[in-house]
């Protein structure tokens, strides 16, 4: 069975090719490198010892879609491709709406056009809004969004659902995911930021490397129990699982939607002084202000997941940051 990943030389995609890689599919990886690395599709093939078909190009570009579809044999796709910096999609809206949006409707489209309907869309725990209660349940309504990325997660959420409706040879499932971090235990792909680092943990990991000065915590007055914001992190392997057992949905038409989390928060300082201690590696910090936008805490309900596709969180926290620091620590530069 030969997968499609668009995006799959990213964070979260080059995770998951290596694990359908040792469970038996073929992968097809398409990418235009904008967030992705080359370098991780090679250090891939050398984790599992397989080759990996790699395409350079835009999940926007019809043409080149048809042709990958005409080539390869793809029997599914799971789509990471798009843009996902939360502060940038408030400054480049449009941008945001084109990639993630237009391109989504243009896969589905070269998909539909190769006779392909099975699809694993990589979601977002945004789309619950900022006025869900905690934890988060798959039957909650889409929220209110607050920025240019969640509401990009949530048009493509209700025109993939939309198009389930429509036609009954569709297979979707909507993976809405938490704070993946972590990284492979071996330590030669993890989380790589082009620029400055917008989620908590590759800026620790920088920090503790020496490439920052220090961290920033923004805001400690939260209604939490240290003052500061409160989420669920999953380590990138257990998510990467997540999407390998996901497949196994798309065996009913329909959509299915699914929560990819630990069902447990953990906060800022609770993150920093974990890394400290298992780790031995200091990270300084400072106090700054709120950023507008952030909420005090959320987590999932993510026994769906578990109940359905025999899919549960195994890594704790330890382990996440251990492997972590291994990446940063054997690559402080990344990939470059």
């Amino acid at each position: 069975m030969a997968i499609l990943v668009t995006g799959g030389a990213g964070y979260i995609g080059s995770h998951t090719v290596v694990e359908l890689l040792q469970e038996g599919y073929d992968v097809v990886v398409l990418d235009n490198l904008v967030n992705g690395a080359r370098e991780a599709l090679y250090r891939v093939e050398a984790i599992t010892g397989k080759a990996v078909r790699f395409i350079e190009g835009d999940v926007r570009d019809r043409a080149l879609l048809d042709g990958v579809f005409a080539e390869h044999a793809i029997e599914a796709v799971i789509h990471f491709a798009g843009l996902k910096a939360v502060g940038e999609s408030v400054e480049q809206p449009l941008a945001y709406y084109d990639t993630n949006v237009h391109g989504s409707i243009v896969l589905c489209q070269a998909m539909a056009a190769a006779g392909v309907y099975r699809l694993v869309f990589s979601s977002s725990a945004t789309v619950y809004g900022p006025d869900a209660p905690v934890p988060y349940v798959e039957t909650m309504p889409r929220g209110r969004t607050s920025n240019p990325y969640g509401s990009s997660k949530a048009m493509v959420e209700q025109a993939l659902t939309d198009l389930c409706r429509a036609d009954a040879r569709w297979s979707v499932a909507l993976l809405r995911y938490f704070n993946p971090i972590g990284a492979h235990p071996s330590g030669q792909i993890g989380e790589d930021p082009r620029g400055i680092p917008n989620n908590l943990m590759p800026f620790i990991a920088q920090v503790a490397v020496g490439r920052r000065p220090e961290l920033s915590i923004f805001g400690d007055d939260y209604p939490t129990e240290d003052g500061t914001c409160v989420r669920d992190y999953l380590h990138v392997m257990d998510l990467a699982d997540g999407h390998v057992a996901s497949l196994s949905s798309l065996e009913a038409p329909g959509v299915h939607v699914y929560n990819l989390g630990t069902g447990q928060g953990v906060s800022v300082l609770e993150m920093v002084t974990t890394f400290e201690r298992v780790t031995g590696q200091r990270v300084p910090y400072r106090i700054a202000p709120r950023r507008d936008g952030d909420l005090a805490a959320f987590w999932a309900d993510a026994s769906k997941a578990e109940r359905e596709l025999g899919w549960r969180a195994e890594r704790g926290l330890e382990t996440m940051l251990r492997d972590t620091w291994r990446w940063q620590e054997q690559n402080p530069q990344g990939y470059a």
